[in-house]
Parts: C-alpha cells; sequence; structure tokens
C-alpha cells in the first residue's frame, strides 16, 4: 500500500460566496476546525435539517485529516475496525462501502484495520460531496484560522487571521487534539514522523502508548537497524485486538456513581464472566465502551482525580488497542533484540559533546543516562489545555468567555456541549465538541464517540431551533 498523492484530496481553497451572506436559511452554524470532529459536525448537521447552513473554518488545505488522518505513512492504521468507523452511527455499513466502491481497499471487510490516510480521504470525499452539490450548497469552506469568537445578543462573528469576519448564529469549537509545545529542544515532537538521518543510531522514544507505536513502525519501515528504547513510568504497552463478542450491558446493571474501586471491581468481575463464558477480557471492556462517559459524569472531581491518578494508564492499554499487524511490527523488534521497553520517569534531554543527546530518566533503581541519536516526545496530545489549545480557544479563556475543567482536560462544558463561561453560566451560542471538551465525558477522543456526539447535538440544534431561533433556551 502506497500513501495517497496530494490530488487525490479535496483543498479548502476555492471561490466562496461573501463571507455574511446567509442565502435566506433559518440558521448559520460555524464550525471551528475541520479535521475529523469538525468534518464530522458538519455532516450531521447537513443531514440534520435543510434549513441548517454550515460553514466550516480551517486552516489546513485539505478537510478532514486533522492530526490523526494526515499521516503520509501506509503503516499508520486505525486501532478501530472498518465496521465501526462510518461518520454514521445508524450506517456502520457505509465506511466500508465506500472502501470497496472508491477503490481505496476493495477487498475490505468489516473486520478489517486500513490505513488512517485512507480514513483522511473518506472524510474529506463526504465533505467535498455536500460542498460541490449543483444546486445552492449549504455547506461553505473557509481556509483560515479563526483567532476570536465574539458573542453578542444576536451573533456569533468568528475574527479570521486574514482580518476578516464571518457572521453565524451559533459556533462549535472543533479544534481536535492540542498538540503540547515542545518544552525541550533537543526532543523531537511525536508528529515530527521524518526518519533519523542515521539509520544506525540508538532512538530513544518518551512513552509507550499509541503514538509510540507509530514511531516505531515507522522507523522500522524506513530501514532503522540502530536500537529503539520506550520509555515510560509504568512501561505499560496497548494491548492486541482479537475477535470480540462485546457483552450486552443495561444502564440500570451499571453501578453509577459507585467509587473507582468499586468500578474496578465490577469491570473484572465482568471480565471473569466473558472469560467463563468462552471469551475474553476484550469482550468486557467492549461492552463497558457504551457506558463510560456516564461513569464519568457520575462520579464527583475527587474520584475522577482518583481514576486518572490510578486507573486512566491501565484502561487506556486495555481500551485503546493496536491491530495485529502493528502489534507484529513491535513483538518482531523485541523478539531479535532491537526494541527494549523500560519503566522510568523522564528527567531531561541534553545534547553532548559526542553529537549525541543524552536522555536522563529515573527509574527504581536509580538514574540512567540513554544516549539517542534521536529521543521522541510520545507522552501524549495534550498536558496543558490553556497553553497548547488552538488560538480561539486561548483567547476566549483569556476573556472569560470559557473555562477549562476542573481537571484541566480541556474546555468545560454542559450535558448539551454548550461552553460555560468563567462563572460557570452556559454561553447561548457558543458549544464544544470532541478531545478539545474532554473533561466532561473523557471518552470522546475516538471516532464511533465522537460521531454519537456530532448526531446528538445536530439534532439538538435542529429541536431548539423552532422553539428558540435567537438562542439556546436551556442556557
Amino acid at each position: 500500500m502506497t500513501s495517497l498523492p496530494p490530488q487525490e484530496f479535496t483543498s479548502v481553497a476555492r471561490a466562496e460566496a461573501p463571507l455574511d451572506e446567509n442565502r435566506g436559511f433559518a440558521c448559520h452554524v460555524l464550525i471551528i476546525g475541520g479535521g475529523a470532529s469538525g468534518t464530522l459536525m458538519a455532516l450531521h448537521l447537513l443531514n440534520a435539517s435543510p434549513d441548517m447552513r454550515v460553514t466550516v473554518i480551517e486552516k489546513s488545505a485539505l478537510l478532514g485529516c486533522g492530526i490523526a488522518y494526515s499521516t503520509t505513512d501506509p503503516g499508520h492504521l486505525l486501532n478501530t475496525r472498518v465496521h465501526n468507523m462510518s461518520a454514521y452511527p445508524d450506517r456502520p455499513e457505509h465506511f466500508r462501502d465506500w472502501l470497496r466502491q472508491s477503490g481505496m481497499a476493495p477487498g475490505a471487510t468489516d473486520e478489517s484495520f486500513v490505513g488512517r490516510q485512507i480514513y483522511g480521504r473518506y472524510l474529506n470525499d463526504l465533505i467535498a460531496r455536500e460542498r460541490d452539490l449543483p444546486e445552492v450548497s449549504r455547506l461553505r469552506c473557509v481556509k483560515d484560522e479563526c483567532l476570536r469568537l465574539e458573542e453578542t445578543p444576536k451573533a456569533v462573528i468568528a475574527h479570521l487571521g486574514d482580518g476578516t469576519c464571518i457572521r453565524g448564529d451559533r459556533a462549535i469549537l472543533a479544534t481536535g487534539h492540542a498538540v503540547p509545545v515542545q518544552s525541550h529542544a533537543v526532543l523531537t515532537s511525536g508528529w515530527d514522523f521524518t526518519p533519523p538521518a542515521d539509520p544506525g543510531q540508538p532512538v530513544v522514544i518518551i512513552g509507550t502508548g499509541l503514538s509510540m507505536i507509530d514511531h516505531l513502525i515507522t522507523l522500522l519501515r524506513n530501514g532503522h537497524r540502530g536500537t529503539i528504547t520506550c520509555v515510560s513510568r509504568r512501561g505499560l504497552l496497548p494491548q492486541v485486538h482479537t475477535e470480540t463478542k462485546p457483552l450486552a450491558i443495561s444502564r440500570g446493571h451499571v453501578p453509577l456513581g459507585a467509587p473507582v474501586s468499586a468500578i474496578l471491581h465490577w469491570m473484572r468481575g465482568l471480565a471473569a464472566d466473558a472469560e467463563r463464558q468462552g471469551g475474553t477480557w476484550r469482550d468486557a471492556v467492549d461492552g463497558i465502551r457504551a457506558h463510560v462517559s456516564a461513569i464519568w459524569r457520575a462520579w464527583p472531581e475527587a474520584e475522577r482525580r482518583r481514576f486518572l491518578r490510578h486507573a486512566a494508564s491501565f484502561w487506556e492499554v486495555h481500551r485503546h488497542r493496536v491491530p495485529p499487524d502493528s502489534a507484529r511490527w513491535l513483538q518482531e523488534a523485541r523478539d531479535r533484540g532491537q526494541l527494549r521497553i523500560l519503566r522510568g520517569r523522564f528527567e531531561e534531554a541534553t545534547m553532548g559533546e559526542d553529537g549525541l543527546i543524552a536522555v536522563r530518566i529515573r527509574t527504581s533503581g536509580g538514574e540512567r543516562v540513554l544516549p539517542a541519536g534521536r529521543a521522541v516526545d510520545c507522552r501524549g496530545i495534550r498536558r496543558d489545555p490553556a497553553k497548547d489549545s488552538a488560538p480561539v480557544i486561548q483567547d476566549l479563556l483569556a476573556r472569560g468567555q470559557s473555562r477549562l475543567d476542573p481537571l484541566k482536560l480541556g474546555i468545560d462544558t454542559n450535558e448539551w456541549a454548550q461552553v460555560l463561561l468563567a462563572d460557570g453560566r452556559p454561553s447561548r451560542r457558543l458549544f464544544a465538541i470532541g478531545p478539545c471538551a474532554r473533561g466532561a465525558a473523557w471518552e470522546i477522543t475516538a471516532i464511533p464517540d465522537i460521531r454519537v456526539q456530532c448526531a446528538e447535538l445536530a439534532r439538538h440544534l435542529h429541536a431548539i431551533e423552532a422553539q428558540d431561533p435567537v438562542g439556546v433556551s436551556r442556557g
């Protein structure tokens, strides 16, 4: 499989109608961000009502790709099977059918794991079809960055990088994952997949999660011969996908509000039940998935903190698993001694006089220094939303027009995805979805969850539009 050439994607850039022209639609929604979250939101808004007009504002030239799906390495696979990656939760066959009809993966089945770049092409194709309809299009795509959102009694106004403004009735923040500001000058960003100049030099990767797997695969696919050392505090690796049959768990059997310890005990019991029935713990985890957000919302702040401190890393490696092909790269590298996994805390990285990077870590046995031709930071997507988020979010925070959730996972929202102001009141016109608002639901970083949130918000906005066209009555 080869990477897709740029011309295979539809660009945002094209002649647009005047930015403030609404063409008589009942509601004009601005979507800030055109990655996977923003694209899914646009598709569901257009699907929910013929009276909805949508403008997507995206600084990249490509819609639908974002960080995750703009990779050019065909070895970077989706971590979810085809049947659970449709843009529409009520049409599970949609992505599979597109793969076959488009020729991107003619032999794809519901159980296949395909390349992430192909998924970006899928979302890009869906949004391009909506934009290029022969009749008056309800979708407009603007290539620019939204720097500021101004909410007035009658509208919300997006201020763009080129100095122009777009007026809408509501705005939805869909800026996706915030890329952490690189605080160590000698560390390579986890999103830089450029192979090292010398394939024989040692590489150190800080982190042992999904980003590490991507880097490992890129290194090995490009013929890297040197040792690869991966370091994280617990040394946990993502588990591998196998065939599963998710347990059917009704909401009434979920101990909502129980402390973390009790929830973990309940989960272990479900895993044991699955194994007694001839399955595996994966059946339990996949059955619990539908209830994770409800469990999270039912916890008080103290229990959420306890989960993040003691259990989140274990949940992540069991919940976010890797395809067998990806796991095979890792296992073969370990078997031949090229890859090693260390438990330790990263301290610092400095450039040595010998031209190698000295990566200092602290393990249970004391301090160690690892030499590296390249050191890569794969510790995660977001560590400080106040610093790492998109400029529009930083501006909203600075002006008190939004706030971070108590755990500082992202923008604080209520159950209807309304952005909460600094004083806790919900905005009447501003919403946030997906990873940028993770604190409200926790499990809102993967497509199967984001698409459901988008569908629900689209239906909600359509329903309230007839009742309260100048605001959100629930606000």
